[in-house]
């Protein structure tokens, strides 16, 4: 195999898994099937390509029992999340990204909260004011963990309506899907997932979505819902998605899938995705994608240690 120690360049040898921490459909699985996709079109990669689900432990089973089996192994890689980053600090985690090997973040998704279309919460005013009044009896579907961007977006709300950010019944599901088929059911009154994650039941008219968590509207299907920054709240946090290596890959090999990565968001099928599934395009690799990771990192310790659930820092 070529290396760094005889002096060209890395490429892979055998066919690359991209692993995904939730099941298909899922968030996670949809950015690796999406990036295996626009791998495959443009004919970037000279050896086969499979996605790999392993769901579950709220997409740390991934990391634990597939990635870590795989040190210096650049046929791997995974579609992470900052996940790796908030469940360590929130002590639900013994590893975060600096075990690894970060490659390039590639999307943002911001976080839609919905309710089932019956009801009575018919705007995010009305989600508001029930935060301020009777927040204890509000009860919240979250995907993988307390802690994440999704749970930091409902304090965020609860925040400004002036409620208790520890009063909320929170259940967290393994994926967003789950947390979706909760509020279906009529177990929770309002989940908070990425917005993709609610496409599906949207169209089928069971959704209504009260807020998005983005800067700005989101295109597509989601292009009526109303920012939480429209409805006078401050709330503007979105989870990336990207892909990162097992410990110990070389520059070299960092670079190869930078390269591979670059190219994948840049093709029209990718494009496609963006729109499909209102992600916003966040593409970072290299000194861009260290800084950023470290500066999200002490926001992170300040905004869980806000919430009391700051455990490591």
């Amino acid at each position: 195999m070529a290396n760094a120690e005889d002096g060209r360049a890395w490429a892979p040898e055998r066919a690359v898994q991209i692993a995904a921490g939730t099941p298909p459909g899922g968030g996670l699985d949809r950015v690796a099937r999406a990036l295996e996709r626009a791998i495959a079109e443009a004919k970037l990669l000279p050896v086969p390509r499979e996605v790999v689900n392993l769901p579950g432990d709220g997409a740390r089973r991934v990391w634990t029992q597939f990635i870590d089996q795989h040190p210096g192994d650049a046929h791997v890689v995974s579609i992470s999340s900052p996940n790796l980053t908030t469940d360590y600090l929130a002590g639900i985690a013994d590893f975060e990204h600096t075990k690894y090997t970060p490659i390039a973040t590639v999307v943002t998704e911001y976080i839609a909260f919905a309710v089932r279309a019956d009801s009575a919460l018919r705007s995010g005013g009305d989600l508001i004011a029930r935060l301020g009044t009777d927040v204890g009896e509000v009860r919240v579907a979250l995907s993988t963990a307390l802690g994440n961007p999704n749970h930091v977006a409902l304090a965020k709300l609860i925040r400004a309506a002036g409620g208790d950010i520890a009063a909320p019944a929170i259940r967290v599901f393994d994926t967003a899907l789950d947390a979706v088929a909760d509020v279906i059911a009529g177990n929770a009154d309002v989940c908070a997932v990425t917005a993709a994650s609610v496409l599906k039941e949207l169209a089928a008219g069971r959704l209504r979505v009260v807020g998005v968590s983005a800067p700005a509207r989101l295109a597509g299907a989601l292009k009526d819902a109303s920012t939480w920054k429209e409805q006078g709240v401050d709330c503007v946090i979105g989870a990336w998605r990207g892909v990162t290596g097992p410990t110990g890959l070389t520059d070299d090999q960092v670079r190869f899938w930078s390269h591979i990565v670059e190219a994948a968001t840049a093709q029209p099928v990718w494009q496609e995705e963006l729109s499909r599934l209102a992600w916003s395009p966040m593409l970072l690799t290299g000194d861009s994608l260290r800084g950023y990771l470290a500066r999200e990192r002490a926001e992170f310790v300040a905004t869980l240690s806000e919430l009391g659930l700051l455990k490591r820092a």
